[in-house]
């Protein structure tokens, strides 16, 4: 999910969650949402501007600020918190069972007490329609992924699977050790030894197109260590190429979504920033998924191998297109 999609659901809580703690540190009511501070008072900024129809003074949300707190004091009717949908409540849900069963959880009554609270309420979420059910697929999906994952842990096998690298936009099949199951940011990971990379690894399990619990036994090397995870799954190196991009006003999350430097601000709410990057096919992809709403300021090749790269995919597009007409 992008920045901009999580941002909105945040600001939705926002306002019921400051009414329910009139007062709270911004650093604290930022922790509670797994966001920096920093973005946090800019979602404050962004509600200022929101309200009911008409836009004028009793109409907007107002907020005020005591030092480093924040109370609301008009919420323009945004005080009812929001109901989960089918989608939303089978996700959670989902996502529960999968931290309750992981290994060093300590308090598994209460995630046990969370799950059966969502469940009796989802006979009162929303149906979500066809997109309820592609989410339950892949849900599913996942969670079979991570019976057979949490199987081969048990029984020290080694899998076999069908792995997407999102970095490189491949498949590739590879033969791992599994060395943990964990979750960071509320995604599921497999750690193992890579035969293939010949290096431990962190796999996404909704990610994992076909896993196989082979007879092999599992045997990373003595030498294999686990991941350090406390800067997050993607750590940028010293050693990284960095790029410079100008972002449109509606490309700003990216500055969100990935770790960036905020170099300025720029007139009509652009914004510039820096960031490292491991592949620089990746990045050409995020560029050109931005579509003409961010700019390559910095280093010349990845310029060059943007413009290569949308050249092709026109040329092609032309191609197709006379194709048809034929």
């Amino acid at each position: 999910m992008s920045a901009a999609t999580d941002r909105m659901p945040r600001l939705l809580a926002l306002v019921p969650y400051l009414l329910a703690r009139p007062g709270i540190r911004i650093d604290q009511a930022a922790q509670d949402f797994d966001v920096t501070p920093k973005q946090l008072r800019r979602d404050l900024e962004l509600l200022w501007m929101c309200g009911l129809p008409g836009y004028g003074p009793g109409d907007l949300i107002d907020l005020s600020f005591d030092g480093d707190t924040v109370s609301v004091t008009f919420d323009a009717g945004m005080r009812r918190p929001l109901r989960l949908t089918g989608a939303e409540a089978s996700a959670l849900v989902i996502a529960l069972r999968a931290l309750g069963e992981t290994p060093g959880v300590v308090d598994t009554d209460a995630v046990r007490r969370a799950i059966a609270k969502i469940e009796a309420a989802a006979g009162e979420a929303e149906p979500a329609g066809v997109v309820v059910g592609h989410g339950l697929r892949e849900g599913e999906r996942t969670a079979r992924t991570r019976e057979l994952v949490r199987r081969a842990l048990d029984e020290g096998k080694a899998v076999q699977m069908r792995y997407y690298t999102a970095s490189k936009d491949e498949i590739t099949d590879r033969t791992v050790d599994p060395m943990r199951l964990l979750i960071v940011q509320a995604v599921g990971y497999l750690e193992g030894w890579c035969r293939r990379a010949e290096a431990v690894r962190l796999f996404r399990l909704d990610r994992i197109d076909h896993l196989e619990v082979t007879d092999e036994p599992a045997a990373p090397p003595p030498h294999a260590r686990h991941t350090d995870l406390s800067d997050g799954v993607f750590s940028p190196r010293d050693g990284y190429p960095e790029a410079e991009l100008v972002l449109e006003p509606d490309a700003r999350w990216v500055a969100e979504y990935y770790p960036c430097d905020e170099l300025a601000e720029l007139e009509g709410g652009r914004l510039r920033v820096r960031m490292r990057y491991g592949d620089q096919s990746w990045m050409v992809r995020l560029v050109l998924g931005l579509g003409g709403r961010a700019i390559v300021d910095k280093p010349d090749e990845l310029a060059v191998a943007v413009r290569e790269r949308a050249a092709a995919g026109l040329a092609r597009a032309r191609h197709l297109a006379l194709t048809r007409d034929q």
